[in-house]
């Protein structure tokens, strides 16, 4: 697909993988929607970028649904989307306080897997109803998985579960959209410098890189939108889950 000249949503665009993704679209010449609950973060990054920031629970059904309204109106019908939204809680099931809330796993799923599933319900309705390219293209997803998707850590079950759901559901998607020419794809990142790792003291930061066979350091978020870019663009890359990892093998723990 030809990046320039469309127009291109990125969930959790406010920071981290979301901005370094919404900066390599805009650079290729999209019109950029930032998407982020934080919306001084997001107003930031579209202002950079002169796009539109919508602040959004991305879960959020109803609000979700005023927000596609809005960028339709206001930008137009979006034939790239990128989600990076998510959260993770690390929660043992039997901690020493008993079992987990429910509400800690609940929160996970609602946020990482039902979130980018209520985006890409509607992002492809949207899409459905473009004209076809030339390449018979109507539109592109990329949803963010996790390495923790196939090799979850103690203390990762909810965020595994919502990782693995989105793998899961990567091909059967794809499968079903393919009748409107919309592909589906998803990326599984290892370990990246993103905010919460950045807030790390910086020898447990090298200490993590170092875990990874090569290249030896931790991701940088402009690799992770090179390979979002490059699966925009690549028509016959499709019901794909990408690991973008080092070669990096999680262990237990």
């Amino acid at each position: 697909m030809k990046i320039e000249g469309s127009i291109a949503i990125v969930t959790g665009g406010g920071s981290g993988l979301g901005r370094a993704t919404a900066e390599a679209l805009a650079a290729k010449g999209a019109k950029l929607v930032i998407v982020d609950r934080n919306e001084a973060a997001a107003t930031e990054v579209a202002s950079a970028l002169g796009g539109l920031a919508i602040a959004l629970d991305v879960a959020d059904a109803s609000a979700a649904e005023a927000a596609f309204a809005r960028i339709e109106r206001e930008v137009g019908v979006a034939r790239i989307l990128v989600n990076c939204a998510g959260i993770g809680i690390a929660k043992r099931v039997l901690g020493k306080e008993g079992p987990q809330a429910l509400a800690d796993f609940e929160t996970v799923i609602r946020v990482n897997l039902l979130g980018s599933f209520n985006m890409l319900r509607l992002a492809t309705a949207a899409m459905s109803r473009l004209e076809p390219l030339d390449t018979g293209e109507r539109g592109v997803v990329i949803n963010t998985a996790s390495v923790a998707a196939f090799e979850g850590q103690i203390g990762q079950a909810a965020y595994a579960a919502s990782k693995g759901g989105i793998v899961s559901m990567t091909l059967p998607i794809a499968r079903e959209l393919a009748q409107f020419g919309i592909r589906v794809n998803a990326i599984a990142p290892g370990l990246f410098l993103t905010p919460l790792l950045l807030g790390l003291p910086e020898e447990a930061r090298a200490s993590l890189g170092r875990s990874i066979p090569f290249p030896a350091r931790l991701g940088e978020p402009s690799e992770f939108a090179a390979l979002a870019v490059a699966m925009a663009e690549n028509a016959y890359l499709n019901g794909e889950v990408v690991r973008l990892d080092g070669a990096l093998r999680m262990q237990p723990r």
